[in-house]
């Protein structure tokens, strides 16, 4: 199973070379709009990027994956702030149930509560 993950991962480390390699050329990314950035008086040089196209490619990719995990993220959270509730509520009643027994025993045989507290039972 270890080498068919690596086999896996050298397939797609391959094809994300070669995408590299096939589109060295640099390209100008524009942050905003020319008309938008000349109208709010943005200067023109903090306004373009110049790179080579696969870094643009890679980083859209990262951030893409990137807002999908924090969406994730929250969108699972009242699933798990249930699961903290039932673990909470879990760890109460087995605190509960332990009271219950030793003060069931007080009273009792001490050979019993020592029976009914046993934990290979």
């Amino acid at each position: 199973m270890r080498y068919i993950r690596y086999a896996i991962l050298a397939v797609i480390a391959i094809c994300l070379v070669t995408v590299a390699m096939a589109n060295r050329e640099p390209v100008t990314l524009n942050l905003l709009p020319v008309g938008l950035a000349d109208l709010i008086g943005y200067p023109a040089d903090l306004n373009t990027l110049t790179m080579p196209l696969f870094v643009d490619i890679f980083g859209g990719i990262i951030a893409g994956l990137f807002l999908g995990f924090v969406w994730e993220w929250l969108r699972e959270h009242k699933h798990r702030a249930e699961a903290v509730t039932q673990r909470r509520e879990k760890d109460r009643l087995v605190r509960e149930v332990a009271r219950m027994k030793t003060d069931k025993a007080k009273g009792g045989d001490d050979v019993l509560a020592m029976l009914e507290s046993d934990p290979a039972r």
